[in-house]
């Protein structure tokens, strides 16, 4: 049986290629929900829906658990979906916590990047009250970074150009770490790190949230020891054309993460 990752679109490959990192002998279904991308600047109850009709999807397939690798999707409709689905479902939230721990000794800030519908929900804003104690978190909503995502834009210099624009009003020495709040936005760590101040730590729930899952399966003896790795796409536009995308971007993201790392 396979591990399904859902998300509205590419965004969760970045989490996929972790999960396929940690557990090499897992074979994955990956779903994206390319008929309503992207969720993160449309209304609540709406998003919720498409995720729910989504999961439909996946339930009519073998597998063992679902990773919703989106944030958005995660704040929306976690409590609903783990009371209706008979198989674990892990869930994402931004990495505020640790980004928080990292920053206790070195008095600097925490500045963390989301769509803005992630960043409005209250599960997010439950969870700074909850653990920012000093006071130290900001936000900003990147809702356009998603779009060039959907796109495989990743032209270097139209990138940096708007992150500069959208970073402008921050004076960046002030922030220790930046939390990659998006499942999209893994995908321009190393732009944002030209960007951004020496040493600033970039972190996203990508290897928590895969942790988590090789945990649950672990205690639920569900491990697979002979698959492959092997990845299965699927999209709820049935789109060949996206499909390929998906492909592509996945290969992008593989690229990525095996060239010199950056500080996390």
């Amino acid at each position: 049986m396979r591990i399904a990752l859902f998300d509205s679109g590419i965004g969760g490959i970045s989490v996929l290629t972790e999960a396929v990192r940690q557990l090499p002998k897992e074979d994955f279904l990956y779903l994206a929900d390319t008929l309503h991308v992207p969720y993160g600047s449309k209304p609540k109850e709406q998003v919720k829906q498409h995720i729910l009709e989504a999961m439909k999807l996946i339930v009519q397939e073998p597998v063992k658990a679902v990773v919703i690798a989106c944030n958005t999707a995660t704040s929306i409709a976690i409590e609903e979906l783990r009371s209706s689905m008979d198989i674990p479902v892990i869930g994402m939230e931004p990495s505020v916590k640790p980004a928080v721990e990292m920053s206790r000794s070195s008095g600097k800030r925490v500045l963390v990047l989301a769509t803005p519908l992630t960043l409005r929900e209250n599960k997010y804003n439950e969870l700074v009250h909850r653990v920012d104690d000093m006071s130290i978190v900001d936000s900003l909503p990147l809702p356009e970074l998603v779009e060039y995502c959907e796109a495989l834009n990743f032209d270097p210099d139209e990138i940096k150009t708007y992150l500069r624009d959208k970073l402008s009003a921050y004076s960046l020495e002030q922030y220790g770490t930046v939390v990659l709040g998006c499942t999209h936005y893994p995908f321009y760590k190393r732009i944002l790190a030209e960007l951004l101040p020496a040493n600033t730590r970039l972190v996203d729930g990508s290897r928590g949230t895969v942790k988590r899952l090789k945990d649950i399966l672990e205690q639920g003896s569900l491990l697979n020891e002979y698959g492959q790795g092997d990845v299965h796409f699927l999209c709820t536009s049935h789109d060949e054309a996206y499909i390929h995308k998906m492909k592509k971007a996945y290969q992008i993201f593989l690229a990525q993460i095996e060239e010199p790392s950056i500080p996390e």
